[in-house]
């Protein structure tokens, strides 16, 4: 990938991602100037946490899955963009989100 198609593509991203933080952090700002109790801040934070472990998991999850795909694609040597390489990734993905789904139901 060239640099002219990466950067504009790492700069939508990164300026998205900012937007995002930008407005969780006046979120918070506004709930504790509204006097929320203490446990409403609490728990909300504590969701936060969660939720953020949880996005952590399910991306080391479906990453190892398709990487699992990967290697598979180069076990058999196949080296073109085919139909079977790509549904040997698209299975991996999915199976990766099912292990994900698996693993955060048995809790």
């Amino acid at each position: 990938m060239s640099a002219q198609v990466l950067v504009p593509i790492a700069l939508f991203g990164s300026v998205a991602y900012v937007i995002k933080l930008l407005i969780d952090a006046r979120m918070r700002v506004l709930l504790l100037r509204a006097g929320s109790s203490d446990e409403l801040l609490r728990s909300i934070l504590e969701g936060e946490a969660t939720q953020r472990r949880y996005a952590s998991l399910r991306s080391g999850i479906t990453l190892l899955a398709l990487a699992f795909g990967f290697a598979l694609i180069q076990v058999f040597g196949w080296s073109d963009i085919t139909p079977g390489a790509i549904a040997v990734l698209a299975g991996a993905f999915g199976v990766g989100n099912l292990a994900y789904f698996a693993m955060t139901n048995r809790k």
